[in-house]
């Protein structure tokens, strides 16, 4: 059991790299609670916040794993290597794809609500 628990030390250990060197990831971090408060504030469906937790869950997972990847390429190959920028290339776009999903997503969910609150107040 105490082998499980500290398990989950290294996974925070893990997160906390990620939130001290990657700016990136931090950005992720800020858009993930204005995506919260925004569902909060537009009092959005149960079925909407389980594709905002999704989006959310998805963007930091592939966020990490681009971290991750980057710094195992760094390490195997140090110096400059056409493959590993392709590698390190194509985690990039791993992550771009999924920000972009998320975003599309938090558009389909809160622009109509947004549209409703503040297009009848103008």
């Amino acid at each position: 059991m105490n082998k499980f628990i500290r398990g989950f030390g290294f996974a925070f250990k893990g997160i906390w790299h990620a939130c001290k060197t990657q700016l990136n990831f931090r950005v992720h971090l800020v858009c993930a609670t204005i995506a919260i408060a925004l569902g909060f504030f537009l009092k959005i469906s149960a079925a909407e916040w389980l594709w905002i937790i999704l989006s959310i869950g998805m963007v930091l997972l592939t966020e990490i794993i681009n971290t991750a990847i980057e710094l195992l390429v760094d390490l195997v190959s140090p110096g400059y290597n056409e493959k590993a920028g392709h590698v390190k290339d194509m985690c990039a776009a791993a992550v771009l794809v999924t920000a972009v999903t998320a975003l599309v997503i938090g558009m389909v969910i809160f622009l109509p609500k947004l549209i409703a609150v503040f297009g009848h107040a103008a």
